[in-house]
């Protein structure tokens, strides 16, 4: 079950596009990372002008016990809600409605829902959640907003590494190329109890709202565990008009998270 609800909360995690694409060239020009006092202001200046966006992606999740590969259909309202259908060999398997108060969703297999907040969820899933980190996650945007942290920036691998140490028991991490000031990875680390979350994007696209990577890379870390999942959007469009369907199906069983 939890695959199926991890997928749709993360993946919630170019078909009919109106929006002109092209690839973004990485390997045309090499751009050595030096210290840069407005990186984080760089940085959102790629942020997606857009007001719904529409995303067919595959989708794969792996632990040390199983394997699968499914699709994910996921239709943003910018700021006010996401709807992520995970379907494997067409059917339906879950689907998750996320608005800025509300987490629901529902999972076929064991016919069961959750409603509630992000709280809970976030427990549950071993790392905090908001409907802004979802949305940014989806997007290639840093997870939390750096215009309102404190970093130290150095340089890692060519990559601008901004490190948030601020809390004790937790450290961020992330990093940012010097050309385009895109986020091409980030850390969350919480080493006293072995939890480590780590985001990785890559081949970018650019369009007519701005650019955004069409594969997504998640390692988590617990201690009962690694899960990974990659996600690969194979179509992208923007601005369309987009219905949110939602209903949990009649005879699901409420379950509670502790």
């Amino acid at each position: 079950m939890k695959k199926y609800i991890a997928i749709a909360i993360v993946s919630v995690f170019m078909i009919s596009c109106k929006s002109k694409a092209v690839a973004v060239q990485n390997n045309t020009t090499t751009v050595e990372a030096k210290k840069d006092n407005k990186v984080i202001e760089k940085h959102y200046e790629n942020k997606l002008n857009f007001s719904t966006a529409y995303i067919k992606a595959s989708a794969k999740y792996a632990d040390e016990k199983q394997s699968n590969n499914v699709t994910a259909e996921i239709r943003i309202e910018k700021d006010k809600q996401i709807l992520v259908s995970v379907r494997f060999l067409g059917i339906t398997m879950a689907k998750a409605l996320i608005t800025q108060n509300s987490v629901s969703y529902y999972e076929k297999i064991n016919s069961t829902y959750y409603e509630g907040d992000f709280t809970s969820l976030s427990k549950w899933l071993g790392t905090e959640l908001n409907y802004a980190k979802v949305q940014n996650l989806l997007l290639g945007e840093a997870l939390d907003d750096l215009r309102n942290g404190k970093y130290t920036q150095t340089i890692v691998d060519n990559l601008f590494s901004l490190e948030d140490t601020t809390e004790a028991n937790l450290k961020k991490t992330f990093f940012l190329d010097p050309e385009k000031y895109l986020v091409q990875k980030e850390q969350i680390a919480q080493p006293s109890e072995n939890r480590l979350l780590e985001i990785k994007y890559s081949n970018s696209k650019v369009f007519d709202q701005g650019i955004i990577p069409t594969a997504i890379e998640i390692n988590a870390i617990q201690p009962n565990g690694k899960t990974d999942i990659n996600l690969n959007y194979n179509t992208i469009s923007f601005n369309e008009e987009l219905s949110f369907p939602y209903s949990i199906p009649s005879g699901y069983k409420k379950i509670i998270i502790n």
